[in-house]
């Protein structure tokens, strides 16, 4: 039915699957006689080993999806990805959608090839709308399709950074429709930059007749992030989707999952993409689906968004007690800021040295952001990089809850953060404490001067 099973398969029944298909290839046919130049010849029989055999990748010169005559079971396998993929995405919330495609790039190189697609609909246009995320591939994905980003500042409501449509219909209206290849827009971010505003989104692309490409890297995982597209698609417009398999799937890095509401269109960019293709992350998704089946990925969906609350519980407590606030973001579902206000005021250097002092105690993924650090990216300065602002009121820490956290991550890491900052704050009183002698010692002389 191309549908993800129900309950998972076992890791035997998957591997017999998988030799079932890789004996269709011709690579692997007895008394197969190959004279061209791609016959699925393979020296190492470890490598062979790793990819079950199937050698001949996918796709043919002319289309990613088209299918090999001489690698039927490879041919399969990617029919069988996108269309199991194509049921994940509808189980967690985008019901409408049309028509994936696996594709061998990670999110970057999959959004430059959308863009690329779009070049050839409107063959005028130069700009990119972009309201800003300090995020460099999505930014170079852009630059690397040969258009010129026009980058819409966030506005502050609170302590949320959210899309301002005032400046994007502005913008719009100044550069021209026509000269606009597409709005592109972002929902999984960090805080306190949280998802665009889809929908108000969609409905200007509608009014302008302007192409909309949503940077969905880590939102599957986010039945928030899911349902804002999902909205999107159904009060105006939305022309592709695109996220990680990494990020949402739990398998190695290269590969992203190109969705759409169009069939066609989806079709077009599956053409764009010259030659064939690795079919190793469409391998790793496929093995990684099967064995979670349907109602697994829904359990580590259900977890993910325990663990959010729990996490968001946890780091506001341990922020009280250190004279800091987590900051109020409650439009962001997946990730999370704490103030580092007192390390700030101290010493300019402190906020990154905290970022330091967790890598080196096995802490990853937490991300600390001082105040007004500036970085070039291909030509163009943002300032107060990594805050998604020019200036944001205060630096801050960053931590998510992504789907597979255990609470043991979360109270190892709340533990270490606790630890850190009660260094900064043994250092700081013994600081106050020197500088109070020197300060008294100095009084004392002056007396007695």
């Amino acid at each position: 039915k191309g549908k993800c099973p129900e309950d998972g398969w076992d890791e035997s029944t998957i591997e017999l699957f998988l030799h079932e298909l890789a004996i269709m290839d011709s690579n692997n046919f007895l008394g197969n006689c190959g004279v061209g130049e791609r016959e699925g010849r393979v020296v190492s029989g470890l490598v062979a080993r790793r990819h079950y055999r199937l050698i001949h990748g996918i796709g043919r010169s002319g289309d990613i999806s088209a299918v090999q005559p001489k690698a039927a079971g490879s041919s399969l396998l990617n029919k069988l990805t996108n269309s199991v993929v194509l049921d994940i995405i509808k189980l967690a919330g985008v019901r409408t959608v049309a028509n994936c495609f696996v594709v061998p790039m990670a999110t970057g190189m999959s959004l430059t090839l959308c863009f690329l697609t779009l070049r050839h609909k409107r063959p005028k246009a130069k700009y990119i709308i972009w309201p800003r995320i300090d995020q460099k591939s999505c930014f170079k994905s852009m630059i690397t399709a040969g258009f010129e980003p026009v980058v819409i500042e966030n506005v502050l409501e609170g302590d949320e950074l959210r899309t301002d449509l005032e400046a994007v219909e502005t913008k719009i209206k100044a550069l021209g429709a026509e000269n606009i290849l597409c709005v592109h827009s972002t929902t999984s971010c960090f805080a306190p930059r949280v998802p665009d505003r889809l929908e108000e989104l969609a409905v200007i692309c509608a009014n302008y007749d302007i192409p909309h490409i949503v940077n969905n890297a880590y939102g599957v995982q986010s039945s928030k992030c899911m349902h804002l597209i999902q909205q999107g698609a159904r009060v105006g417009r939305i022309d592709a989707f695109v996220q990680s398999l990494d990020k949402n799937f739990m398998v190695p890095v290269g590969g992203a999952i190109i969705a759409g509401f169009d069939e066609s269109f989806i079709q077009e960019i599956s053409k764009m993409y010259p030659g064939r293709a690795s079919a190793s992350p469409s391998l790793d998704v496929l093995i990684t689906l099967l064995s979670l089946g349907t109602s697994g990925y829904k359990k580590l969906l259900k977890e993910r968004k325990e663990m959010f609350s729990y996490l968001s519980s946890e780091l506001k407590k341990l922020a009280d007690s250190h004279n800091e606030r987590l900051l109020d973001t409650p439009h962001n579902p997946i990730s999370l800021a704490m103030s580092l206000k007192n390390l700030d005021e101290r010493n300019d250097a402190a906020v990154t040295q905290l970022g330091s002092m967790l890598f080196t105690r096995q802490v990853s993924g937490a991300r600390v952001v001082p105040c007004g650090s500036t970085q070039t990216v291909n030509n163009y300065t943002f300032k107060g990089f990594m805050s998604h602002a020019n200036d944001y009121p205060c630096a801050y820490l960053n931590a998510a809850s992504a789907i597979g956290i255990k609470k043991q991550d979360v109270d190892v890491f709340l533990k270490r953060l606790d630890k850190c900052l009660k260094t900064f704050r043994k250092e700081a009183k013994q600081e106050k404490s020197i500088n109070e002698t020197s300060d008294s010692n100095a009084a004392t002389e002056q007396l007695d001067d």
